[in-house]
């Protein structure tokens, strides 16, 4: 049985991203490029996935799975030397995928008919090349009379001739790994950057008698990335990819290229998603919702039915039949059970939010646990901060809590209790009772003209 391994190459630096990170480590939709590649690589079947790191070294290997070897490449002095820094890694039988950690476009599928091709046509070397209207800056593949690969010409080294060929080299190879491992041995660094090149072992191994072919893919999946602008270019492809996905599986879209959802990201049938809406991490969407305009989903759980207008979600779970919004924010630990309505300049925070419940407008609860049916007034407040600590607030099933009313934790308000508006709470209410904590009304009568006399109004 034949055995595929992969070896990506991610040592660079990328001096034109500008950037203290690592090239690879950039994010196209919320994932890592490199991440992407590995994705790529393991769902096209590859049996082992080795990462070439040199440039910020750790912080790429934090950012991929355990299962992922790594080579280190200290100095980078070219791409034949870094597949030598994994040489030892590497069996001795068996086919490798050779690709470069900065093109997150590349698909498995791709990488799956690449490899196909490889073994049908018995190839020892197999270069994924593709066709570009403008070739410059780009190395050449020389094809003979019988259609197979010569030689890979760089632009900088070819005539006029060469020049015109519009099929390039893409970095990304197939080798046979007795011919790659044979290779590496006869690679030099007897050239103008004193580096060592991989694509030498393509005459090389052509010298050994080996066969050497190249299979030619859609030039948007080749696209490496070397500058933010090529980084939002790769962005705005994934971008749409994504969203075709989503409407392709019964999503409503209103204007994709306005929309931002993540790879993770599940999305119910019948779903709307309307323009300026982020939704990121391992959000799940469910069916017949309304998201957005302008709303931002983090690592959510949004039920079925729910609609959700210019609000930002982050690590919480709305149930089903939410009403969220505008201008709310639900912050992380927060629960929603299903039929509450959350409504204009709302906060919550840590806290769960019971079935049917109504926090219409302009209120913050924070670390509480509030019932069902409850109505929580247009200003009120859980001040569950004392200056050092946060504290807790329960708040019973069916409460009326009136507006401008503070809550001060921790404090319990029991059942079926009635909070009068302008209260400030310290003491537990108990079920069914009228709390009223403010000061009784007194009018002077007359105070107004007698202050105009005195000229003080």
């Amino acid at each position: 049985m034949k055995k595929l391994y992969t070896l990506i190459l991610a040592a660079g630096l990328g001096k034109r991203m500008k950037s203290r990170h690592p090239k690879v480590a950039h994010k196209v939709c919320g994932r890592p490029m490199v991440e992407w590649v590995v994705r790529s690589a393991k769902a096209a079947g590859s049996d082992d996935v080795i990462v070439v790191v040199g440039h910020g070294a750790d912080e790429v290997k934090s950012i991929l799975s355990d299962d992922v070897k790594f080579a280190y490449q200290e100095k980078q002095l070219g791409t034949g030397h870094a597949v030598m820094m994994a040489k030892d890694m590497l069996p001795d039988e068996g086919d490798i995928m050779i690709l470069t950690g900065d093109t997150p476009l590349i698909t498995s599928g791709t990488l799956k008919e690449f490899y196909d091709f490889h073994l049908n046509e018995g190839n020892s070397i197999t270069i994924l090349s593709s066709i570009f209207d403008d070739p410059q800056g780009y190395g050449r593949i020389v094809r003979g009379s019988d259609g197979g690969v010569l030689k890979i010409v760089e632009d900088k080294d070819a005539d006029e001739k060469i020049k015109g060929i519009h099929e390039i080299n893409s970095a990304m190879y197939i080798f046979k790994l007795d011919y790659l491992k044979k290779s590496l041995e006869h690679i030099n660094n007897n050239n103008a950057q004193s580096e060592y090149y991989l694509t030498d072992a393509i005459e090389i191994v052509k010298n050994m008698g080996g066969k050497i072919g190249a299979y030619k893919v859609h030039s948007e999946e080749i696209m490496g990335v070397n500058s933010r602008v090529q980084l939002a270019e790769a962005e705005k492809v994934m971008r749409k990819r994504i969203n075709e996905r989503h409407m392709l599986e019964g999503v409503t879209i209103i204007d994709p290229d306005n929309t931002y959802i993540g790879p993770d990201v599940n999305i119910g049938i019948d779903t709307i998603i309307y323009p300026g809406t982020i939704i990121e991490g391992n959000s799940t969407i469910g069916k017949d919702c309304e998201i957005g305009p302008n709303s931002r989903i983090i690592d959510s759980e949004i039920g079925n039915g729910c609609k959700i207008i210019f609000s930002m979600i982050t690590e919480s779970k709305l149930c089903n039949n939410i009403k969220l919004g505008p201008f709310a924010q639900i912050r992380p630990d927060s629960v929603i059970h299903d039929n509450a309505k959350l409504g204009n300049f709302i906060e919550i925070k840590k806290s769960i939010i019971g079935e049917g419940t109504k926090v219409p407008h302009l209120t913050y609860i924070g670390d509480a646990e509030v019932g069902k049916r409850v109505n929580m007034g247009c200003g009120s407040i859980v001040v569950n901060y004392d200056g050092k600590r946060k504290h807790k607030t329960t708040i019973g099933d069916d409460v009326f809590v009136g507006c401008n009313v503070n809550l001060v934790s921790p404090v319990k308000v029991n059942n079926n209790a009635f909070i009068a508006a302008g209260s400030t709470i310290t003491d537990e209410v108990p079920d069914g009772a009228l709390a009223i904590a403010r000061c009784r009304q007194t009018n002077k009568e007359g105070w107004v003209e007698g202050r105009r006399k005195k000229g003080g109004l």
